[in-house]
C-alpha cells in the first residue's frame, strides 16, 4: 500500500475509534453497582492513564516497526509469527467488529429512541453498510469523510459539555474524595469490572498504528498522532461525564444504555433531547467510520501467516482492502443480529486487554534485543509508563476473570479457535 496518509487522518482515525458508543451508554451501567460519584469519575481518569501509557509505547514500538497490523505487526517481530497471528485474530474478531457491532446497535437505539418505528437492528445493520460501501470504494475518499466525521463528532461532544455545565443542577451533587470514595476506587470488585466498560469506551487510542504502512513518515508522525489523539479524548471523556452528572438526577441516568438521551432531557427537554439523540447517532457514525477503515488493515495482514486468507489482503484500483472492509462487516452485521450488546462489551473488555497488556509487555523485549530501532522515538517514562499500564490491566483482568468467568472463557475459546486455523492452515516453518 502507497504512503499517503498523514498526522490529521491518523489523529482522526485515534480520536473516532474512541469517542462512540462506550462514552453515551456506560455510565448508566457504572452508577447501578458503585455508591461514589467520586469513584465514578476516577473510572475515567484511570481509563486515561491506561489509554496514555498504552499510547505512549505503542509509539515506541510503531516508530521501530513501521508497518500496517498494529499488534499482529508488533508481536510478530518481537515474539514469533504465531503469537503476531493470535493477536492479529483478535483484533480482527473483537478489536473491531464486536465494537462495531455494538456501536451499530447504540445507534439504532438512538434512533429507534426518536423515530420509534425505524427498527433497531435494521438502522444499525443500514448505516453499517452505507459506510463499508464508502470504505471499500475509495482509500482517499474514505480518509476524507472520516476527517470531516471526525470534526463533526468532537464539534457534538464538546456543545454536550457546555450545555452540560451550563445546566441548572436540581440535585445535590456529591465528587469529594473522601476516605469512602478512596476505598471504592481500591477495594471494590465492581470498579475492576466498570474498567471493563471504560476500557470499551477507550478502545481505539492504538488505532494509529494499524494503518502505520499508510502514513507518510510514520518513525515520526505516529507517535504524535498516537499521543496527541488519547489525550484530547481522556480529557473530554472526563468533562463529558461531569456534564452528565451535573444535568440528570443518578436516579434517571442509573441502569440506562441511552444516557445521553436521558441527560439531554435535561438539558434541552423533551424535543431537544430527541434533537441531540439525532445528533449523537450522527457522532456514533464517525466511530463505525473509523472502525471500518482501521479494522480491516489487520486481517488483510493475516495472509502473510494463513495463505487461504489471501483474499483478505487484495485491494483494489483504488487502493481499498475493499475484501477485508466487507469481511469485517459481515462479521459485525452477524454480532448486530445476535444482539447481546453487554456480552459483547465485556469479551472486547478481556480479549482486548489481554492483547494490549501482551504488547505493551514487549517494549521491554524491544529495549533488549532490537537496539537498532530506536530512532525518533523513545517511550517517555520508560520503564514506569509500561508498568503501570502492565500493572492496572493485570487488576482489570483478575477481577473481570472472576466476575465474569463464563466471557473470559468466551475469549480464551475465540483465541483457541485462532490457534487452530493457524496450525491447521498456516504457512510451515
Amino acid at each position: 500500500m502507497k504512503r499517503q496518509l498523514g498526522i490529521p487522518t491518523a489523529i482522526a482515525l485515534v480520536i473516532a475509534n474512541m469517542i462512540g458508543s462506550g462514552i453515551y451508554t456506560s455510565l448508566g451501567f457504572q452508577l447501578s453497582n458503585m455508591q461514589s460519584l467520586f469513584a465514578v469519575l476516577m473510572l475515567w481518569v484511570v481509563g486515561g492513564i491506561i489509554a496514555v501509557c498504552g499510547a505512549l509505547v505503542y509509539g515506541e514500538l510503531g516508530a521501530a516497526f513501521p508497518h500496517n497490523g498494529g499488534e499482529y505487526n508488533f508481536l510478530k517481530k518481537l515474539y514469533n509469527p504465531f503469537v503476531g497471528f493470535l493477536a492479529g485474530w483478535v483484533s480482527a474478531f473483537v478489536g473491531f467488529a464486536a465494537p462495531t457491532a455494538a456501536v451499530s446497535i447504540a445507534l439504532g437505539n438512538y434512533l429507534h429512541s426518536v423515530f420509534p418505528v425505524l427498527p433497531i437492528l435494521g438502522a444499525g445493520l443500514g448505516i453499517l453498510a452505507l459506510i463499508t460501501a464508502i470504505h471499500a470504494w475509495h482509500v482517499v475518499v474514505g480518509s476524507k469523510f472520516q476527517q470531516l466525521a471526525t470534526i463533526a463528532n468532537l464539534c457534538i461532544i464538546c456543545f454536550l459539555i457546555f450545555a452540560g455545565f451550563f445546566t441548572k443542577a436540581t440535585h445535590h451533587i456529591d465528587v469529594s474524595p473522601t476516605t469512602k470514595a478512596w476505598k471504592e476506587v481500591f477495594t471494590s470488585p465492581f470498579f475492576g469490572v466498570n474498567l471493563y466498560w471504560v476500557s470499551y469506551a477507550y478502545t481505539g487510542w492504538n488505532a494509529a498504528s494499524y494503518i502505520a504502512g499508510e502514513m507518510k513518515h510514520p518513525e515520526k508522525k505516529l507517535p504524535i498522532a498516537l499521543i496527541a489523539g488519547t489525550g484530547i479524548v481522556t480529557v473530554l471523556y472526563v468533562l463529558l461525564n461531569w456534564a452528565f452528572l451535573h444535568a440528570a438526577p443518578i436516579d434517571a441516568l442509573k441502569g440506562q444504555l441511552e444516557v445521553g438521551f436521558v441527560a439531554a432531557q435535561f438539558m434541552f427537554g423533551k424535543i431537544g433531547a430527541s434533537i441531540m439523540a439525532i445528533i449523537i447517532s450522527v457522532s456514533l457514525i464517525s466511530t463505525i467510520s473509523a472502525m471500518t477503515f482501521a479494522g480491516p488493515r489487520v486481517s488483510a495482514c493475516l495472509q502473510d501467516e494463513v495463505p487461504k486468507l489471501a483474499f483478505l489482503g487484495r485491494t483494489n484500483k483504488h487502493g481499498s482492502p475493499s475484501y477485508a472492509i466487507i469481511a469485517q462487516s459481515l462479521v459485525a452485521a452477524v454480532l448486530i443480529l445476535i444482539n447481546q450488546f453487554q456480552f459483547v462489551i465485556d469479551l472486547i473488555g478481556f480479549t482486548l486487554t489481554l492483547s494490549t497488556s501482551l504488547t505493551v509487555f514487549g517494549i521491554f523485549k524491544l529495549r533488549k534485543s532490537f537496539p537498532s530501532t530506536h530512532i525518533g522515538y523513545r517511550t517517555w517514562g520508560y520503564p514506569f509508563t509500561p508498568i503501570l499500564f502492565l500493572t492496572i490491566n493485570a487488576w482489570i483482568l483478575y477481577y473481570g476473570f472472576t466476575l465474569k468467568p463464563l466471557v473470559s472463557l468466551y475469549g480464551l475459546l475465540l483465541i483457541l479457535v485462532g490457534a487452530i486455523v493457524y496450525f491447521i492452515w498456516g504457512k510451515k516453518r
